[in-house]
């Protein structure tokens, strides 16, 4: 499917295809998502996607986790008419901030922060990232907005697989996801067959 192309009907995830595979080995997630907020359209829907769960909920701040959370997180923060927070991997806040370490999907361990001025006891946060593969970043999200007593309304990303921590986030969180039941495993097995397939 061409970048710009949207097609006249456009049931959930018709945007899937438009994410690229990756061609540059095993240091990177196996599939990039970003080329699908290229079409104005599909990010328009991807965030409508994201929100249908949550539609009704009080929802006081949208949290985006660095980097490509943040594209997501502002888009539904804007679509919300609310605030966005960043949770920024750790030494890029020049304020006070609160840390937490955790291990990324590649076995990485890394630090990420949020700053200690914005969440407070009974802020409801809805957070976001791009995709959620082993659930390690997310928890650690999870738990930066927890310790300042802050209440996670919900996760949202493109793609949450049924690692043993996405499916810790599905049964302890709501969430919300734009990939439809039926290629969920295909998903989760890393298989491209469901991109060639909506195409």
């Amino acid at each position: 499917m061409d970048v710009l192309t949207v097609p006249a009907e456009r049931p959930k995830g018709w945007y899937l295809p438009l994410m690229a595979p990756n061609t540059k080995g095993p240091a990177f997630a196996w599939l990039d998502p970003s080329r699908l907020y290229c079409n104005s359209q599909a990010l328009a829907d991807c965030v409508k996607d994201l929100l249908a769960p949550f539609q009704g909920d009080s929802i006081d701040l949208v949290a985006g986790i660095d980097a490509m959370g943040f594209i997501l997180g502002a888009s539904i923060a804007s679509t919300l008419g609310k605030g966005f927070l960043a949770i920024r991997k750790a030494g890029h806040l020049c304020v006070e901030t609160q840390s937490q370490n955790y291990s990324d999907y590649t076995g990485r361990q890394k630090t990420m922060e949020v700053r200690l001025d914005v969440l407070r006891p009974g802020l409801r946060v809805l957070l976001v990232d791009q995709w959620i593969e082993t659930g390690g970043t997310m928890k650690a999200a999870i738990r930066l907005v927890e310790q300042q007593d802050a209440t996670v309304v919900g996760v949202a990303a493109v793609a949450i697989e049924n690692t043993e921590g996405g499916k810790w986030i599905k049964e302890n969180y709501r969430f919300s996801h734009c990939v439809p039941e039926e290629l969920q495993i295909q998903v989760d097995g890393k298989n491209l067959e469901f991109v060639k397939m909506l195409n």
